[in-house]
């Protein structure tokens, strides 16, 4: 007589994830001059890199990752990136099979996601939920957002950070967080731009962005002026940053920008997403509202450095 498979479909969905993916995510240990700390890791590519939440390792080199099968290994730190909380780490010796990597830009609200990490030191954990919203923003330390975050039901908790969010097929869609809060499940998405950003961070060990100094809030236009520039917001600056390039080129606290580079600026993630690399010391034109009428200044942006 056959014997009657005790799993239901979703059970045996979450199951193969498991079994599949976990055997290539690591509980990190990490000793720095702040003090030790943990967090997850998992492998990306077959000669030894690893992905985990740049939190996790500030200000560590090293530090040692273990899987689920009980082996260790050393891994040193590659690349970190503060405003898009992720780190590339490289092992020195032999590492489990990579985790394919997905597109989290394909997720749709609903969908099965499987969580995979560590938390409260509990290594070798799988939670389960669905994508709960999508296009959300984290905060960093930094005072910049990350963009597009993936927001899911399955609990995270401390360790988890640095773990996989995969689809149901096993592929990671995204990088695990629990710097907001306790059950509160957030994950960094694997797309196209943060596939760049783990190519830089594996090639030269840091991403380069430009840096403007300035700090806004987004605030409505009057009708006649929001027909003027196409848009029915614009950013009212609150503060500029002493010897900053938009102090630089008399921008002023109470100035709305309304453009950037020919592009409207509504938000200060919007300014963010144009301090790119090739935007570093190029002249660029910003349109701001002041004193009743448009203004055309010119700034050039520098390279954000030290990023804390």
């Amino acid at each position: 007589m056959e014997t009657e498979d005790p799993l239901d479909a979703y059970s045996r969905v979450v199951t193969r994830v498991a079994s599949t993916v976990l055997p290539s995510v690591a509980s990190l240990a990490v000793r720095s001059p702040r003090g030790e700390g943990a967090g997850s890791a998992s492998v990306i590519s077959d000669d030894g890199l690893l992905l985990t939440s740049a939190h996790v390792v500030v200000g560590a080199r090293a530090a040692e990752a273990t899987f689920s099968d009980g082996t260790s290994v050393m891994v040193d730190v590659v690349g970190r990136d503060v405003l898009s909380d992720l780190a590339v780490l490289r092992a020195r010796g032999p590492v489990a099979a990579a985790v394919p990597l997905g597109d989290a830009a394909a997720l749709r609200v609903g969908q099965l996601v499987v969580a995979l990490g560590n938390p409260m030191g509990l290594a070798g954990s799988v939670t389960a939920g669905i994508v709960s919203n999508l296009g959300r923003s984290l905060p960093t330390a930094s005072g910049r957002v990350i963009d597009e975050v993936i927001q899911t039901d399955a609990a995270l908790n401390p360790g988890n950070s640095g773990g996989v969010l995969a689809d149901g097929a096993g592929r990671m869609v995204g990088v695990n967080t629990a710097v907001a809060g306790i059950g509160l499940g957030l994950a960094v998405p694997i797309n196209r731009g943060t596939r760049e950003i783990i190519e830089k961070l594996t090639t030269t060990g840091r991403v380069r962005r430009a840096w403007l100094g300035i700090v806004g809030a987004r605030v409505q236009l009057a009708p006649e002026l929001a027909a003027r520039v196409g848009s029915p917001t614009g950013l009212q600056v609150a503060g500029v940053a002493p010897g900053s390039p938009a102090e630089l080129a008399d921008i002023h606290r109470g100035d709305i920008v309304v453009s950037l580079d020919g592009n409207d600026v509504v938000t200060s993630t919007s300014i963010q997403k144009l301090m790119v690399e090739d935007a570093i010391d190029r002249q660029v034109e910003m349109t701001v509202w002041r004193n009743g009428a448009l203004v055309d200044v010119f700034v050039v942006p520098r390279e954000l450095v030290d990023a804390p």
